[in-house]
């Protein structure tokens, strides 16, 4: 088939119409930003502003402390006000965080621009979520598998090419690294002005000449089942901490694998993303098939710890087949409960306030990134049986979020109807 004949045919079966595809664009766009950034940004603290490794890590964790209020924050807006234009305020604010931060070598004001950049990262991150799930309606773990292989993709070739900057060293390199970030945030911008704004079911009804409701939208901080959900979902999010912490540690640590090996495992688990979350959402495309998903997540968990385990017992070859094999269970599993995750979050949230609970939800993403570090090295310190415990720990995690959405899906409708964009 021509290039151009299959570009055009995989372009047809993106869900959500033409405001899908071009939400992808803003994706791909987005990525390429942040992964021009985030590769280096510990190093453009250190060698650029001159910070003290210990200020270089209060910074972030303060920055991604203060973050964690984008989520929920996002979402509660969306409710309120058209998600186009919060998307669009956010991500201006986020380029001007990022061009404020070229502007000063001081402390206090770089700690401020970083959080106030992590804010709107959260809240992005929400807020195109929350998008795609209104204009894809049932076909929404679909058009999450498209929008994970787009961003996958986005992230690997900015990170190429911070690379490839990185080997001039300069601080003019550095500096239009950055500059590059905040560009793709006003790009970003720019392609979102070209989006219709969907219509949610609160919307529908306010507009409608039916009076609205009386009641108040239900509210995720008192439905105990949706925040004992977002816990458990902390947890099965900890495969992002196995590859930023995890796998590099304990190859330089407690391994006989090559050094090497750990960003070669990074490579293979972006190039597993981009060429199979795709075909996996099709096992995961109504909720109910969402959540058996769940049964081969625990497993996959467990394979993953396990093989982390049998790593450290033997020699060159051996560990670098174990390590190797960890890294496809914990792709797998990061695959399978993506699929979930998308689904279910909708699924348990009340129509007419998705924008709170899928907020929330996302607080659970937020959360691992300070948690699951500090787990990762826990296993790590432990040696193979905390490997083996992790594993197993997550993987029951998993089997017990499949019993408690049992029952709330019960009283759920399986599927949400399909909503309308608006034309412009």
């Amino acid at each position: 088939m021509h290039p151009m004949r299959r570009a055009a045919a995989w372009s047809n079966r993106i869900p959500g119409g033409r405001d899908g595809r071009r939400m992808l664009a803003i994706a791909l766009v987005d990525r390429i930003g942040s992964g021009l950034w985030a590769s280096v940004s510990v190093l453009y603290f250190t060698y650029v502003s001159h910070l003290s490794v210990a200020q270089v890590g209060t910074l972030a964790a303060s920055a991604g402390a203060i973050g964690i209020a984008g989520a929920p924050l996002g979402g509660r807006l969306a409710d309120r006000f058209p998600i186009t234009r919060i998307l669009i305020t956010v991500q201006l604010l986020r380029a001007v965080a990022s061009f404020a931060l070229l502007t000063t070598h001081e402390y206090a004001l770089l700690l401020a621009y970083s959080a106030v950049g992590s804010l709107g990262d959260r809240a992005a991150n929400i807020l195109t979520r929350l998008y795609a799930t209104r204009v894809a309606g049932p076909d929404r773990v679909r058009y999450q598998a498209f929008h994970r292989t787009v961003a996958n993709a986005g992230w690997a070739l900015g990170g190429l090419t911070a690379a490839a900057a990185l080997a001039l060293g300069t601080t003019t390199a550095y500096q239009w690294l950055l500059t590059g970030d905040a560009l793709s945030f006003l790009g970003s911008a720019l392609l979102t002005l070209r989006c219709g704004e969907p219509r949610t079911a609160s919307r529908t009804v306010a507009t409608s000449k039916a009076p609205p409701p009386t009641t108040k939208p239900a509210s995720p901080w008192r439905d105990r089942t949706y925040l004992v959900y977002v816990a458990s979902e902390t947890v099965l999010f900890l495969d992002d901490a196995v590859f930023k912490v995890g796998l590099p540690l304990w190859i330089a640590h407690a391994s006989n694998a090559p050094h090497g090996l750990a960003p070669l495992l990074l490579v293979l688990n972006n190039v597993m993303v981009v060429a199979l979350q795709v075909p996996l959402a099709r096992f995961g495309t109504t909720t109910a098939a969402a959540r058996t998903l769940l049964v081969p997540v625990s497993v996959a968990f467990a394979l993953g710890g396990a093989a982390m385990a049998l790593s450290a017992t033997g020699g060159i070859i051996t560990a670098t087949l174990f390590l190797t094999a960890a890294a496809v269970a914990f792709t797998m599993a990061e695959m399978l409960h993506a699929t979930v995750s998308w689904e279910l979050s909708v699924a348990l949230a009340p129509t007419t306030a998705q924008g709170a609970y899928l907020g929330v939800h996302g607080l659970a993403q937020s959360a691992q990134r300070s948690v699951g570090p500090l787990a990762v090295t826990a296993a790590i310190a432990t040696g193979p049986l905390g490997w083996t415990a992790f594993g197993t720990a997550i993987a029951l995690t998993s089997l017990f979020q499949h019993r408690l959405v049992r029952e709330r899906l019960a009283r759920t409708p399986l599927s949400v109807p399909p909503v309308t964009v608006s034309e412009h």
